[in-house]
């Protein structure tokens, strides 16, 4: 008889609790995608465009714009600025550095607050069920490979030690990655602007030696002007700004993979989910900790 009751109450609370009392929610919750901020970067956008259009504005109301347009000079400032770059780095360096230059312009990144809910959400239903049970949500977090590769190394029963060990040594390389390609554009903006004058000495050398010819000095002169324009644009209102947006980029990705990391390390470790939000919000900025149990976590449950 006992048997029987005991065997009817827990098949009552699998089938949802039917005594009215709320039932907290299952593993899968914690899946749900926190990418909450991504498109265009249109600080970069409208930065660059409003840069571009006060040099036109100042070129087409002083002259014409086609004064401004010398092939050789281009060739000489962006041909020599990617030429001394990849001198200084490598081929797969600089390819990778104008990749990552491209994706800042469409920069996709987690929320850190909605990455912290998310972590203190998987540490919940793995304190409840089990490490084991967060194999239920794996499915839905491949569009986030990283965090599905900690979750994949809680539910494999590695030890706390390790986890870290290898999540903090992903973490170092993909921060080391970015940080080269943050090298190689600030290497090119340095660059861009020598180029410029070594065109303009060319183009003076080039005028000098013409003095005679009068037809010939104009065109020497536009080179030996236009290649110093064109290297300073090219530095600081493109390479210089595109440079510091890839280290923002790699600033948050390092930020939301840290915080995964403490998450995942925790929940290996079985520990409370408070010490762990305590944990997230060390990391976290002022501006984005998080008060979960103290206001979020009553209303989950309701």
């Amino acid at each position: 008889m006992m048997a029987t009751t005991d065997t009817s109450g827990s098949q009552g609370g699998a089938r949802g609790n039917p005594r009215g009392r709320p039932t907290p929610p299952g593993p899968t919750a914690p899946g749900r995608s926190v990418r909450l901020r991504g498109g265009l970067d249109v600080a970069t956008l409208v930065g660059l465009a409003a840069a571009a259009g006060v040099i036109l504005v100042a070129i087409t109301a002083g002259g014409s714009l086609r004064a401004f347009v010398d092939p050789p000079s281009m060739m000489i400032v962006l041909g020599g600025t990617l030429a001394v770059t990849t001198a200084s780095f490598s081929l797969g360096d600089v390819a990778v550095a104008w990749r990552n230059a491209a994706a800042v312009l469409i920069h996709q990144t987690l929320d850190p607050k909605g990455v912290a809910r998310q972590v203190l959400l998987l540490a919940e239903a793995a304190r409840r069920a089990g490490p084991e049970t967060l194999k239920n949500v794996l499915p839905e977090l491949r569009s986030e490979p990283f965090l599905h590769r900690c979750v994949t190394l809680i539910t494999e029963g590695l030890p706390p030690d390790v986890i870290e060990r290898m999540l903090t040594g992903e973490v170092e390389a993909s921060a080391g990655g970015h940080g080269k390609s943050a090298g190689v554009l600030r290497r090119a903006s340095e660059v861009a602007p020598a180029m410029g004058l070594i065109g303009t000495l060319v183009g003076l050398v080039q005028m000098l030696g013409s003095l005679n010819d009068p037809s010939a000095i104009g065109p020497a002169m536009a080179l030996a002007l236009l290649t110093t324009f064109y290297g300073a644009v090219l530095g600081n209102v493109v390479l210089a700004p595109l440079a510091a947006k890839v280290e923002r980029a790699a600033e948050d990705d390092a930020l939301v993979k840290t915080l995964y990391t403490i998450g995942a390390v925790s929940i290996a470790r079985q520990e409370n989910p408070r010490r762990l939000e305590m944990l997230l919000n060390a990391v976290l900025p002022p501006g984005k900790r998080i008060q979960y149990f103290d206001r979020e976590a009553p209303s989950v449950g309701a």
